[in-house]
């Protein structure tokens, strides 16, 4: 049954833009006012964190905006005050919404005497008192299986089929979507069957943890317009050597589609100076100054498909609905056309 009570959302400061932008396309949806709960996330003098909450929370349904990106370490810990100082104050049910889930790289052990970060943090979520987690391609879907509470994972897919079919319509037949390691070959084919064109793979070869030894393309990208799809761009090293490799190998341009731009060190630097034409990323990351002026990189939102999913799981509506192109491109207020 729908709740009676309206969702409410808080949000720590890892990306209050992206809270702002939610909570303005909640109102729009709702045809009222949805404001980010008033409250205050600070720090002591020696970085501890302190929450206040300056609004009454009993039997509501809160939504607490958080990515757990840099400062991961941070982030996490103001996630999980809030969580505590909401469930303190009684609140009926609390959704972390984590645009960016951060240790999902730290899924499984690779080596002996190593962590599973990606456990730990799922374990800490819950004793924290949060009911339900709410996320944007997470790094591996078994993450989901970490927790024994609900996990929503959406997906960037259907925005970017949006958008690739917006900005390369009437040329989607020289279009040639690319995995950029064997790993994402999954993602890049559901994008690839998504606008209907070819995939090829870039396969690479490692020495050791950030260094590429080698990079060999499976598949004919002679002539094509390449569009490397991955879920995390970090430093930004491999995917400006994939691009290069795509050049050598006869693509006439090249773009990335890229969920969550971490974009530490050296990244936009490498992007800006890189044989790609475009990087395209989403907003679950705050931008940085050096990557909103980046001339080559463009940021999609995502706040109309967080909004319309927080609005589902308060009303007790498939969130699966989402995962169609079909279904977000009217959420998207015709910011892309079909066909």
């Amino acid at each position: 049954m729908p709740a009676m009570t309206e969702p409410k959302l808080i949000s720590g400061n890892a990306n209050r833009t992206l809270a702002t932008a939610i909570a303005r396309r909640m109102s729009m949806h709702r045809g009222m006012s949805v404001n980010l709960v008033n409250a205050r996330v600070e720090r002591f003098n020696d970085q501890e964190i302190f929450v206040e909450v300056f609004e009454n929370v009993r039997g509501e349904d809160m939504f607490v905006v958080q990515p757990t990106s840099n400062p991961a370490n941070d982030n996490l810990m103001e996630l999980l005050i809030i969580a505590d100082a909401l469930k303190r104050s009684s609140a009926e049910r609390i959704t972390a919404v984590m645009p960016y889930f951060g240790y999902a790289r730290q899924d499984r052990r690779a080596k002996a005497r190593t962590p599973i970060s990606a456990k730990l943090v799922a374990n800490l979520l819950t004793e924290a008192g949060i009911d339900r987690i709410l996320t944007l391609d997470l790094h591996a879907a078994q993450i989901q299986g970490f927790f024994d509470i609900p996990v929503d994972n959406l997906y960037a897919a259907p925005i970017f089929a949006l958008d690739i079919e917006h900005h390369f319509k009437g040329k989607l037949d020289k279009v040639t979507v690319v995995s950029p390691d064997v790993g994402g070959v999954a993602r890049a084919r559901e994008l690839a069957q998504r606008i209907g064109c070819g995939l090829a793979i870039v396969d690479k070869r490692r020495t050791r943890p950030g260094e590429v030894a080698e990079m060999t393309v499976i598949g004919d990208v002679q002539g094509q317009t390449c569009i490397i799809v991955d879920d995390i761009c970090d430093t930004a090293g491999t995917l400006c050597k994939a691009a290069e490799v795509l050049i050598d190998n006869g693509a006439t341009e090249v773009h990335s589609y890229i969920t969550h731009g971490v974009l530490s060190g050296p990244a936009v630097e490498r992007v800006t100076n890189s044989k790609m034409k475009s990087l395209v990323i989403t907003d679950s990351i705050e931008a940085t100054e050096a990557v909103r002026a980046a001339p080559n990189i463009r940021i999609v939102p995502t706040a109309p498909l967080f909004a319309q999913a927080i609005l589902n799981i308060w009303n007790g509506t498939s969130v699966s609905s989402l995962f169609d192109a079909e279904t977000l491109g009217p959420i998207y207020e015709g910011m892309y056309s079909r066909g």
